[in-house]
């Protein structure tokens, strides 16, 4: 199982939000391409890019510097945050980033995501963002009724290679992921899933490895990277057995 350490570009810098909340923001730096190359050195086999400000607005204010963060590590890139038509899919994928997230539009644009997937099979990936249970989209300011589960057997259907499961509540608050709701996301499917919101700790690493769930491919972990010394070390040693 991958720890795939998340860089959130908001205004240009490297932040973090609570819930997805913009007011609740924290800057932790002005540089975010330093930031994906200090977790790529610190061992990170994934980095985990979203623009902020794209998936606010619905398209791509941040390219610049996801395009140089792209150039400049080794390890592939997974990138998300107002990616809604063909062109700045394409853009992003022939710049380099290995993986593209779409959410919002896997829910509005069905379309959309199926031509993805023929022009780019293998490198798309679905988010899917939940509260209690239901599908949000729009930067998570809208609730649908969609069900999680059925929406992720639906983005299987439709070939999608993975997907990133995030239960809102616990995004930013460090407060454990939600192992219960993870087990039965990933068992719903037989695709690779990720997991995100809510790891506080390296023994959060250990519980989601303990689930035992073979296509639970990565955790992301944002807050902690920087709240917690030598998380991904700790992590890393742990995934890898040996700790």
């Amino acid at each position: 199982m991958l720890v795939i350490p998340a860089v959130d570009i908001k205004g240009g810098n490297c932040v973090r939000l609570s819930q997805g909340k913009a007011a609740d923001e924290i800057i932790y730096s002005s540089d975010p391409v330093k930031i994906a190359k200090r977790w790529e050195n610190e061992g990170a086999e994934r980095v985990h890019i979203i623009d902020l400000d794209g998936a606010f607005e619905g398209r791509p204010v941040n390219s610049s510097q996801i395009v140089q963060i792209a150039e400049e590590l080794s390890v592939p890139i997974q990138v998300g945050g107002g990616i809604r038509d063909i062109d700045t899919a394409s853009f992003l994928l022939d710049a380099g980033v290995a993986k593209i997230i779409i959410g919002t539009s896997a829910v509005q644009n069905l379309d959309f995501l199926r031509k993805l997937i023929k022009k780019y099979p293998q490198r798309i990936i679905a988010g899917i963002d939940a509260k209690n249970g239901r599908v949000a989209i729009s930067a998570w300011t809208d609730v649908t009724d969609l069900c999680a589960i059925d929406f992720a057997r639906r983005m299987e259907d439709e070939g999608v290679d993975e997907i990133i499961i995030t239960d809102i509540s616990r995004d930013g608050m460090l407060t454990g992921p939600n192992l219960e709701w993870i087990r039965e996301m990933s068992e719903s499917v037989g695709m690779g899933v990720i997991s995100a919101g809510g790891v506080s700790s390296p023994e959060d690493i250990r519980n989601l490895l303990n689930l035992q769930l073979p296509n639970l491919r990565g955790a992301i972990v944002g807050k902690a990277m920087f709240s917690t010394s030598d998380f991904l070390e700790k992590s890393l040693e742990i995934t890898k057995g040996k700790k």
